[in-house]
C-alpha cells in the first residue's frame, strides 16, 4: 500500500514536470514563484501534511492495518481501510468513521487483534443468596462452553485467585453458621404525614 501511494505521487509529480517542459515553461524561473506560493500554501496545508506523514509512519510501523479492531477516543470498531488523511473506522452499528492519521499517532490507541485475535472478556454476574455457589459455577462454565466464539482453550473459567479465597470463606462460613447480611437501607420522610382521629361511641349503654 505505502508503494503504491509514492508511486502514484511521483507519477503525478513527473506527469506535471513533463507537461510544463513541453509546453515551453522555464521551470528556474517557476522556481522562485513557486518556492513563495509553496509557502504560503504549506502553512495553510500543514495539517494535510501532518496527516500524510502520519499515514506514512503508519504504514511503515504497521502499528495498524486493515482488518484490526481497534479503540481510539470514543470510537470502537475494525479498520476498513488506510487512507492518506484518515484510517476509516467501521463501528458494530455500521457507522463509518474517519479518523485523522495524527490522531492514531499522537494518542492513545488500543489494538486488539495486533498480534493475535484472541480475547478475554469479563461477564460478571450475580445470583441470589442461599443459593449453591459450587452448581452456579459449573453452570455458568458450562453456558460459557456452548457458545460457538469461546475458544475450548484456554476454556473460561468463573474462578480467579480472589474469587477462589471468597469460595473457601463461603464454604466455612456455611460450616460455623456464620450468615451473609442482607443489604438494608433506612427510609427517612422528613415530609408531615397527615393523622385522622376518629372517635366512636357505644350507643347501647344509658
Amino acid at each position: 500500500m505505502l508503494l503504491g501511494k509514492l508511486l502514484r505521487i511521483g507519477a503525478l509529480s513527473l506527469a506535471v514536470i513533463l507537461a510544463l517542459h513541453a509546453i515551453g515553461v522555464d521551470l528556474t524561473t517557476l522556481a522562485v514563484f513557486s518556492g513563495a506560493v509553496g509557502l504560503g500554501i504549506g502553512f495553510g496545508l500543514q495539517k494535510v501534511f501532518s496527516n500524510l506523514i502520519s499515514g506514512i509512519i503508519l504504514l511503515l510501523d504497521r502499528s495498524v492495518k486493515p482488518g484490526d479492531v481497534i479503540a481510539v477516543s470514543d470510537h470502537y470498531g475494525w479498520i476498513n481501510a488506510l487512507g492518506a488523511r484518515y484510517v476509516s473506522v467501521v463501528t458494530r452499528d455500521g457507522i463509518e468513521h474517519l479518523i485523522p492519521n495524527e490522531d492514531l499517532i499522537g494518542e492513545r490507541v488500543e489494538n486488539w487483534s495486533h498480534s493475535n485475535n484472541l480475547l478475554r472478556l469479563h461477564a460478571p454476574f450475580s445470583i441470589a443468596y442461599g443459593s449453591d455457589l459450587h452448581r452456579a459455577v459449573a453452570v455458568a462454565e458450562e453456558a460459557a462452553r456452548d457458545s460457538p466464539r469461546v475458544l475450548p482453550a484456554p476454556e473460561p473459567r468463573v474462578h480467579n485467585v480472589k474469587s477462589r479465597v471468597l469460595m473457601r470463606v463461603w464454604e466455612l462460613y456455611r460450616q460455623h453458621g456464620i450468615e451473609f447480611p442482607y443489604p438494608q437501607r433506612d427510609l427517612h420522610l422528613k415530609t408531615a404525614v397527615p393523622v385522622t382521629v376518629v372517635r366512636t361511641t357505644d350507643r347501647s349503654i344509658g
